[in-house]
């Protein structure tokens, strides 16, 4: 169910240009149909289904093997939160990120996380999000400073995770298929066990 938003007289948002705050606010208000997420890529608002359900226990899988490693004073989530890039003007809603804790509390803190609080993003692509995951996502978590970013292609059934951001994007990247184990770089080093994650798109026919 769409949670409706109430329209405050004034909507806290990044800062950036009059034209992405705009953008910002019109996320915010817009009443966004069910089963879909509106992000912000490439100045303008692009609305997209939310993971399919045998993606979930993949998500909780990832989320409890990391937990135990996640940063000092960070939280590990797969809250609809908005996570924005003023100067890329963008706006993500990643499947599944870790940030400072700090970054949730205050009533005035707004209703977008900033970049900066980030240590891991997380995507599951779907046909309609696997271009923005691999391309614009891919390069404005790296250029942005984003620590780590774990991809997952689920129609190669493969994990990729990238590391060391830098201005021209990540420097290092690991890939392996699902079924294998991968390695998440620091600030988590920690080993990634993929073996559940191809039970949860067999389906029950395969059995």
């Amino acid at each position: 169910m769409t949670e409706m938003l109430e329209r405050p007289t004034i909507i806290d948002v990044p800062h950036g240009s009059a034209g992405f705050q705009e953008l910002c606010r019109t996320v915010l208000s817009m009443d966004v149909p069910d089963g879909y997420r509106a992000e912000i890529i490439g100045g303008k608002i692009v609305m997209s289904p939310w993971s399919l359900l045998c993606y979930t226990p993949i998500m909780q899988s990832i989320e409890m093997q990391l937990r135990p490693h996640v940063p000092a004073a960070h939280r590990i989530a797969m809250a609809p939160n908005l996570v924005a890039f003023p100067e890329q003007e963008r706006c993500y809603g990643p499947d599944l990120y870790a940030a400072a804790a700090s970054a949730f509390k205050g009533r005035r803190r707004g209703h977008f996380l900033d970049r900066e609080a980030l240590s891991l993003a997380v995507e599951l692509t779907s046909p309609s999000t696997r271009d923005q995951d691999w391309k614009d996502k891919l390069r404005v978590y790296g250029t942005s400073g984003v620590p780590v970013y774990l991809l997952l292609d689920m129609l190669d059934e493969m994990a990729s995770v990238f590391w060391e951001p830098s201005e021209e994007g990540y420097v290092k990247r690991d890939t392996v298929a699902f079924g294998e184990t991968l390695h998440i770089p620091a600030p988590f080093d920690c080993q990634l066990d993929t073996a559940d994650f191809l039970d949860a798109l067999r389906d029950d026919e395969d059995e």
